[in-house]
């Protein structure tokens, strides 16, 4: 539904990816003026996608040509020692507690929104302005002896107020990653005023499991769960952002175990938990491809894969969940507990995860996902009485399966058996009855 682009904001320094900004009221002359951009963004609305921008407040760039001591004083920074710089980005803070600082900043945000017709933006690195202690071994309190940041807090609930004013429709998605209450409340009702929040959570549990051979993953099998814990606390993004497909992390195909049979199979798998999982979704360019290789922010994306079958398969596959899930809204409409139901969660030996999806019609889905190598034949799980179908099957041969499928499913007394393919996701439809088979 929407293109996240990287900040475009005026940066020096290409390996920063534009996290590290000098010309906040500029877009960078890189890909053309400013015209081009709006030219992109008019073009992206056309074919009915939204676009978000990241933007950095939480810190700016040293160069002198920058906001740096910009009248030769501490003008945009925060001019306390401890607070002042982070050290491991090579930045400055900015003072939240001026004034004339945080208008620079929220009329900033809304120039981009108004200036541009952005959609939203997703507010990088909230967690370096929450903290006083983010990062750093000496730190100064704040006035009540505590680590939060007061002034920031206050400029990011001014901050969503004013676009939410200017911009009802507009998202504000808060790419942070502790367990900071509210992030997402309204600041009517002491939050942070934030529409989304990034899981960072789910990100580092569910790649950290999708690592591990299938043979154990039976021993961590909690880490795919424990994110329905606190799945309702905030209105969460499960990201999967540029930060998993650099520095030496590994593709999302390269992380993955096995022959690159099973890598595919094992993508796939995850992909389809992703996509049903509560919580908005962002996947970063190149992983509905396959790519192999890190992202390189030098090269092109190696498009030529597509040429080979197996990438060309998993493509196929990425698109068709896509659009199964953009035109159901049992998959979407309700990420609250009225919309998700679990069948089995402690399904560890066979490595299954077997859930329900609903919408506030009661129409649902049965999502069963297996992480495990092995097919499980003959498999019962619990659910209403009837005829189902399968929707989505990621283990067909068009996609690069084994094609193994279940046909005539009908369950009865409350259960229903079928065949589970190896690193795969299915998910079940409960068919409608005819008027004709009413007796």
């Amino acid at each position: 539904t929407h293109l996240e682009i990287m900040p475009l904001t005026e940066y020096p320094y290409t390996g920063s990816w534009g996290y590290q900004t000098t010309g906040y009221y500029a877009i960078t002359s890189r890909y053309g003026p400013p015209a081009d951009f709006m030219y992109f963004v008019n073009k992206a609305h056309e074919l009915g996608l939204g676009v978000i921008l990241d933007w950095v407040p939480s810190h700016f760039a040293k160069d002198d040509f920058g906001l740096i001591e910009f009248d030769g004083d501490y003008l945009y920074e925060d001019p306390h020692p401890l607070r002042m710089e982070h050290h491991s980005w090579g930045t400055r803070v900015f003072n939240y507690a001026k004034p004339e600082i945080r208008s620079f900043l929220i009329s900033n945000a809304l120039f981009l929104l108004e200036y541009y017709h952005l959609d939203g933006l997703r507010v990088d690195a909230v967690a370096s302005m929450l903290y006083l202690d983010y990062d750093r071994k000496e730190w100064v309190r704040n006035i009540y002896g505590g680590n939060h940041n007061l002034e920031a807090i206050a400029f990011l609930k001014d901050l969503n107020s004013e676009v939410k004013k200017h911009f009802p429709k507009a998202m504000m998605i808060a790419e942070e990653s502790t367990d900071f209450a509210g992030v997402t409340a309204p600041v009517s009702e002491g939050g942070l005023g934030f529409t989304y929040k990034w899981n960072m959570g789910w990100m580092n549990d569910s790649l950290n499991y999708i690592n591990i051979d299938p043979y154990f993953r039976r021993h961590h099998h909690q880490k795919l769960t424990f994110s329905l814990v606190y799945a309702f606390s905030e209105n969460y993004i499960l990201p999967l952002s540029h930060d998993e497909v650099v520095h030496l992390k590994k593709s999302m195909l390269s992380k993955m175990p096995g022959n690159l049979k099973e890598k595919m199979a094992n993508l796939r798998a995850f992909y389809g938990y992703m996509l049903t999982h509560p919580g908005k979704k962002l996947s970063f360019m190149g992983m509905e491809i396959g790519q192999l290789r890190e992202w390189n922010h030098n090269q092109e994306l190696d498009w030529w894969l597509l040429k080979e079958t197996s990438h060309r398969q998993l493509w196929r596959f990425i698109g068709a969940i896509n659009h199964f899930y953009r035109e159901n809204d049992i998959l979407w409409e309700l990420d609250s507990w009225q919309g998700f139901q679990w069948i089995n969660s402690d399904d560890a030996d066979h490595n299954l995860l077997i859930f329900r999806r609903q919408n506030s019609k009661g129409k649902f889905f049965i999502v069963i996902i297996n992480f495990s190598g092995c097919t499980w034949e003959g498999y019962r799980i619990e659910t209403e009485d009837g005829f189902y179908q399968e929707v989505i099957n990621s283990d067909l041969k068009k996609y690069g399966g084994s094609g193994l499928k279940n046909t005539n499913l009908k369950a009865e007394a409350s259960s229903l058996v079928l065949n589970i393919p190896a690193l795969s996701i299915l998910i079940l439809k409960k068919k409608e009855r005819k008027r004709t088979d009413v007796q």
